[in-house]
């Protein structure tokens, strides 16, 4: 059935890129204005490669709306990381999913689409926890989790009938089967498009984190056979790794090792997120190498208790680390270790211990990260009142996610003009060729992706310190 008239409607869905953050840091592409026309063709390429590599999966979340299907409507992915807006042909409704650190450019894309006659509908996390801001500029927004609510979006949209809110009144259900699929990517813009979700929410409360402010504290749980055919149903369309993007991926220890002992006989390779608990749960650890994973992230934080727990970070104890690491890297599974240097309760002395502690465990990719007051964060509103931001509490967009490249706030013990030095020093120090080429050598596996990966921080540690050098200089 089609609408009234008997056309087709076409949905155009778009995601767009933050300007800083795992994009890149803000000297990507301004680095080439004062350089040879050999350092400006590195650079560029450079800048090319770091795009690509960090974000060469697809969006999730527009999977899941395209796979919502309604007759007289086809949906198509724009993924403004690859490709350009195909304003060349017609579209009845553009849907942007509006990311913190991409609202200025988000919302000057619907602004320029309404100007052309394309309605705009706005949804993803920013416009979950912050909808008054977004009204304005969208023919309607979408708050909470859009898988039960955007078949409504295109039935009404199909009738001439669309509402100016869509609001999810509770959490959607995710034991109900629905079938992700591929048909709106082009497969082969992408690293993988093997990217799945087995649960959502989190059990945790840290401040700086918003994930259990948009998912809940409560794990909801896909079925495993519905996980398990899912795989089934990827692999006929991309062999390579997969991606579980679950943001703990071992917070509930049983359905893990049911699913991931269910995963044996694909013979699959996969990487996902997890806490170094894991370390600790030898049965889900060994489910997890024989299920072909090949390398965690795992939010580390701090390496201090009191650092963590200024921030409501209560489930790692640092006595307990080094070991845990340990005992992944020796079932075989590479570990990328991510740090934030900055909490409340670090001290000036803290950059040595991070340095011996990645010594020390052999975590093959580190990333030190500095703490990201996120808007809608526990964090964000303490910093906020305790007059700590560096920004207005309102201009969200300046609180971006970011490779280090600024300051968004002042450290609680270490003065600015300390903090910055001994952060950049730091860095210095981690991300040299040397040691990119040690961790490869030593890594349990994917050498070559654990060489590169090192290889670029290498690279964008080296711009974030010249763009904090710079700030440093403004500041004096």
């Amino acid at each position: 059935m089609k609408d009234s008239g008997g056309v087709e409607k076409k949905v155009l869905l778009i995601f767009i890129q933050a300007d800083s953050g795992v994009d890149g840091a803000s000297l990507l592409d301004s680095a080439t204005v004062k350089q040879g026309l050999f350092s400006s063709l590195k650079e560029r390429a450079l800048s090319n490669i770091i795009r690509r590599a960090q974000f060469a999966i697809p969006p999730l979340s527009l999977m899941i709306l395209s796979s919502q299907q309604v007759e007289g409507v086809s949906q198509t992915i724009c993924d403004l990381r690859f490709e350009k807006l195909p304003l060349d042909q017609h579209w009845d409704l553009a849907g942007i999913s509006v990311q913190t650190g991409a609202v200025k450019p988000a919302f000057d894309l619907a602004h320029h689409l309404r100007s052309k006659g394309i309605k705009v509908v706005l949804g993803g996390p920013y416009v979950t926890i912050f909808p008054e801001n977004c009204r304005d500029h969208a023919d309607a927004i979408v708050i909470g989790e859009a898988d039960e609510i955007w078949r409504e979006v295109q039935e009404d949209l199909r009738r001439g009938a669309l509402k100016p809110e869509y609001r999810v009144e509770s959490f959607p259900d995710l034991s109900i089967e629905r079938t992700v699929s591929k048909g709106a990517l082009d497969i082969q813009s992408y690293f993988t498009t093997n990217v799945v979700q087995t649960t959502r929410g989190c059990p945790y409360s840290c401040d700086f984190c918003n994930v259990h402010v948009m998912n809940g504290h409560r794990l909801r749980h896909r079925r495993v056979s519905d996980v398990l055919r899912e795989v089934e149903l990827f692999l006929k369309e991309d062999k390579r790794i997969f991606f579980f993007l679950d943001d703990t991926v071992n917070a509930d220890e049983a359905y893990a090792h049911e699913l991931f002992t269910g995963l044996i006989p694909f013979g699959i390779k996969w990487v996902g997120q997890a806490t170094t608990a894991l370390g600790e749960q030898p049965k889900l650890l060994e489910a997890f190498e024989r299920s072909g994973c090949g390398a965690l992230l795992v939010g580390i934080e701090s390496i201090e208790d009191g650092s963590n727990h200024a921030h409501k970070k209560f489930h790692n104890p640092a006595v307990r680390q080094v070991e845990c690491i340990k005992n992944i890297r020796k079932a075989g599974i590479c570990v990328y270790g991510s740090f934030i240097y900055g909490l409340d309760g670090d001290t000036i002395g803290l950059p040595e211990r991070i340095e011996s502690f990645i010594e020390e465990t052999g975590i093959d990719v580190p990333g030190i990260n500095l703490l990201r007051p996120i808007p809608g964060t526990g964090v964000f509103d303490r910093l906020a009142n305790e007059g700590r931001l560096l920004h207005a509490r309102d201009d969200h967009d300046a609180f971006r996610f970011s490779w280090g490249q600024e300051m968004l706030y002042k450290p609680l013990q270490i003065p600015l003009q300390e903090f910055i030095p001994s952060y950049t020093a730091l860095t210095r120090r981690v991300f040299t060729i040397e040691n990119a080429i040690k961790r490869a050598m030593r890594g349990p596996q994917l050498r070559s992706a654990v060489l590169m990966f090192n290889l670029l921080y290498v690279h964008m540690y080296g711009l974030s310190r010249k763009d904090l050098h710079r700030q440093l200089h403004e500041l004096e």
